[in-house]
């Protein structure tokens, strides 16, 4: 359902795109160049989980798009995908791109990991929260995206030392994840014992 509603708004989002060139010079379908075709583009890339090449221009000029505070980022990022006409076809195409403004670059693994860790006074220990934010939420399940190929997973528990790894790493990582804990399972015993033995 996720595909074929990401189908249709891209079908939307070029028919959209031709339509303005043709209204910009009749007669002659001129293709978008500069900013506005690299909003186009943007769009495109961030909402399909899979990024060929001809993606790189395009993402490169987004994520170049920063400032001291991250508000300030995805305001100016948002204005940047509001270059594309398409960008505001309709309420669908307006939320796709408030969701990638505020999810892309920062809903990986990598940033995840970052900036949902805090400090656990009682177990005195960093823990890393298995709860998306909402704005990653609000990006990976946006109808006009299909992002199920690269959204982050998590692995294992708070509690024990879990985290968010790329869905690629995922069964390596939950292996890994599952043979650490039964390791410290096996031993926590022993420990317990020498501690009681002082």
């Amino acid at each position: 359902m996720k595909k074929l509603a990401l189908s249709l708004a891209l079908a939307g989002m070029l028919s959209a795109t031709a339509t303005q060139a043709q209204q910009q010079a009749p007669g002659q379908a001129e293709l978008f160049t500069g900013d506005v075709r690299l909003a186009c583009e943007a769009i495109l890339c961030l909402a399909s989980g899979t990024r060929p090449s001809e993606c790189a221009p395009s993402l490169r000029r987004f994520f170049s798009i920063t400032a001291k505070k991250v508000t300030d980022t995805i305001r100016k990022r948002r204005s940047f995908l509001d270059l594309c006409p398409a960008a505001s076809l309709d309420d669908k195409m307006r939320q796709l791109v408030n969701d990638i403004s505020n999810g892309a670059g920062r809903c990986d693994a990598a940033s995840l990991n970052a900036s949902s860790s805090f400090w656990n006074s009682n177990s005195d220990a960093r823990v890393i929260n298995n709860q998306m934010p909402s704005y990653c939420t609000a990006y990976n399940n946006n109808a006009y995206a299909d992002l199920a190929g690269v959204a982050a997973r998590y692995v294992g528990t708070p509690e024990r030392g879990g985290y968010w790894v790329d869905p690629a790493n995922y069964e390596k990582a939950l292996r890994e994840y599952n043979e650490r804990i039964a390791r410290e399972d096996a031993e926590r015993p022993r420990y317990e014992q020498s501690r009681g033995g002082d």
